[in-house]
């Protein structure tokens, strides 16, 4: 039938926008910003620094590859590596960036920083409410700003951030059993040097 697609599509317009005023779900506004919409789990705006613990410093995943700053499109990532090192989530003694900048006004949010980082150090935020009076100081994030607990990631991607901590759980574990094993050989090793006796001097051959 000629036409049969436009009323089709016309009566489903009709339809939404009845169903609109009657079905809660179906409603397309809310009395922002009185009213707000969970965010979606899968919703990304810009990156933020995941620590472990209750100290910033201390628990920062980061270890200041750079591979983040190389690869970022915009090229809105700076880091500057520290001098001294200290231990990262499985103990293994680590750099840690003395300086983690990220200029909001410039990134895309591409994601490309998270799905480069090996070690579960940058992830995407939620946050969008990041309007300021000034444009270029205000939008420049520092490692301060930036970084934000795992409590707070487990908070907006869950399931997302349950994979993970399973991932770096079942790491530290193999370290764990890998140091235990490496101190369990050289205890071995010292024990065996103490209780082997000295090897007896040959006996001189008797002279005529």
């Amino acid at each position: 039938m000629l036409g049969e697609g436009i009323i089709k599509g016309l009566a489903e317009t009709a339809r939404n926008f009845v169903g609109s005023y009657v079905d809660k779900e179906r409603l397309v506004t809310v009395q922002y910003p009185e009213e707000r919409l969970p965010a979606k789990e899968a919703a990304r705006n810009f990156p933020f620094l995941v620590f472990d613990g209750h100290d910033p410093h201390a628990g920062l995943r980061c270890v200041a590859c750079q591979i983040c700053e190389k690869e970022c499109p915009p090229q809105c990532i700076y880091i500057e590596k520290s001098m001294d090192k200290k231990p990262d989530y499985v103990g293994k003694p680590q750099f840690y960036p003395k300086i983690f900048d990220i200029d909001i006004s410039v990134c895309m949010s591409c994601q490309i920083c998270v799905e480069v980082c090996p070690f579960e150090a940058i992830k995407m935020d939620t946050e969008f409410e990041l309007s300021h009076t000034d444009r270029f100081a205000g939008l420049l994030f520092d490692k301060h700003q930036l970084a934000k607990s795992n409590e707070y990631y487990q908070k907006i991607h869950p399931n997302e951030a349950a994979e993970v901590d399973g991932h770096l759980a079942a790491e530290k574990a193999k370290a764990e059993v890998k140091a235990k094993a490496d101190a369990d050989a050289k205890a071995r090793i010292a024990a065996a040097k103490t209780t082997t006796p000295p090897a007896a001097k040959p006996t001189p051959a008797p002279t005529s």
